[in-house]
């Protein structure tokens, strides 16, 4: 990666709905240097995540990315893609290697 590619600074959260006191607890957190879209690195690191921990019950998650310069990206369990989406390999780049490894195995 050079400067020219124009890496963007990122944190990421993986939050689960705790709807008794109505609020949202951080699941998982990471930080990425990357030039993936943030939209797409909230969106594999939620489906790495559920792939290892399915959803019990009435369990809520989102996965929420934070750039350092820029809008901040929610993405929720119903707007991720069915079947067909990959992430690529900027995005796959980004993530921590069990989410990776989740993504292969799904």
């Amino acid at each position: 990666m050079t400067c020219e590619d124009n890496a963007v600074r990122l944190a990421w959260e993986i939050q689960l709905y705790e709807p008794c006191s109505q609020v949202w607890i951080c699941k998982g957190y990471g930080r990425a240097t990357t030039t993936a879209d943030p939209t797409d690195v909230a969106r594999a690191v939620l489906a790495g995540y559920l792939a290892l921990s399915p959803p019990r019950g009435t369990e809520t998650f989102r996965a929420h990315a934070r750039p350092d310069h820029g809008e901040p990206v929610t993405v929720t369990a119903d707007q991720l893609p069915a079947g067909g989406w990959t992430a690529g390999p900027d995005v796959r780049q980004a993530l921590p290697l069990y989410l990776r490894d989740a993504l292969t195995a799904g």
